[in-house]
């Protein structure tokens, strides 16, 4: 039985997930692109949203999965999750004798 309760939860929660119909979506939609596009200027968009009511994060109605898709590669792979960071740590012992300098890098 304790095998099985984490799978009926897993169950229970699907139950959850939002769904639409397929004849609600209209041929026009934006798909993909639109949602890469969107994902890509996220921040400038949430930005101007706070300010200027009729502009939006999230394109809706739209073609679904794939919009979806776009839209998180937008943000994580191109957008703001495209960042790489570069931890530099400078460390100087002038007490110990002769100076020591260590410097690290990440390296991702």
């Amino acid at each position: 039985m304790r095998r099985l309760a984490p799978l009926l939860a897993l169950l229970a929660l699907s139950a959850c997930v939002a769904t639409q119909q397929a004849d609600a979506v209209a041929p026009t939609a934006p798909g993909f692109l639109m949602g890469l596009w969107h994902g890509f200027i996220f921040p400038v968009a949430w930005v101007a949203s706070l300010f200027v009511p009729k502009i939006a994060v999230y394109a809706v109605p739209n073609n679904g999965g794939w919009y979806d898709f776009g839209y998180f590669l937008g943000i994580v792979v191109f957008g703001v999750g495209a960042r790489k960071s570069t931890v530099v740590t400078r460390n100087v012992y002038r007490d110990r004798g002769p100076v020591i300098d260590s410097t690290a890098t990440r390296i991702d």
